[in-house]
């Protein structure tokens, strides 16, 4: 939380439960390899891991730097920590994302910004420069961009091979084109209701996944799961006269 938000905010939380979700996809990962071994080894082992590790983790390079430099991230809002210019402009009709990482993709968002004079001046000539600088030059480059549109600046900028792309409300996400056709919103219907949820984030060639089911209802399967455990059918009787279950 501590380099998430604008500088000098003080700490924000992500918008989704990031250690709940990545520790559960690194216990997933850990079976895999756990499986793979037992392969080699025709022994079995435990799998462990934890929401602090998750986090830690993906801190990826911010963790690096301190482990490697000594240096400890800040907040850099929806500045690159480390890239310049590579973050959020104003367009005429909302917002895109820029990431022009490296000098050969600098230039080439120079003269795709229709400004190539930025090129040669001093503070902003080099990667150092353009970091120590980077709210003048951010500030440059909205005058740019609020010209024209989104969708303008995104077949631009990529036409020049430069990258970049819109930034969408969660309505106009799965509206997309390309997330229509992963298929990433999935209809699921029961006794003749329908709702859509997310599919799943893979795609297998030869076993492709495909929601089927509604999710169940709050208390819908007790009674299957307590008769598995033993209970008969006067003692799950009893529990709800009970108001235990």
């Amino acid at each position: 939380m501590s380099i998430t938000g604008l500088p000098g905010q003080g700490p924000v939380r992500v918008g989704i439960p990031i250690a709940d979700l990545c520790a559960g996809l690194f216990c997933a990962l850990g079976i895999l390899v756990a499986l793979l071994e037992r392969e080699k080894s025709k022994k079995g082992q435990h799998i462990t891991t934890s929401l602090l590790q998750a986090q830690i983790f993906m801190l990826d390079f911010q963790a690096a730097r301190w482990l490697v430099k000594g240096e400890v991230p800040q907040q850099a809002g929806n500045n690159h920590p480390t890239s310049i210019p590579t973050g959020v402009f104003k367009t005429s009709d909302g917002h895109i994302n820029i990431a022009s990482t490296g000098q050969k993709i600098w230039e080439r968002f120079c003269h795709a910004l229709g400004d190539p004079d930025l090129i040669t001046r001093p503070e902003y000539a080099t990667a150092a420069a353009r970091s120590k600088n980077r709210d003048a030059l951010n500030a440059e480059i909205d005058a740019h961009t609020v010209k024209r549109t989104s969708a303008d600046w995104v077949e631009r900028l990529n036409e020049a091979g430069v990258p970049s792309g819109p930034i969408y409300a969660i309505d106009q996400m799965f509206g997309d084109p390309q997330v229509e056709h992963l298929k990433m919103a999935q209809p699921v219907k029961k006794k003749g209701k329908e709702m859509k949820l997310v599919g799943q984030p893979i795609s297998l060639s030869r076993t492709p996944s495909k929601l089927v089911s509604w999710p169940p209802g709050l208390g819908e399967h007790t009674d299957q799961v307590l008769k598995e455990f033993g209970f008969r059918a006067g003692e799950i009787a009893a529990l709800r006269k009970a108001n235990a279950i």
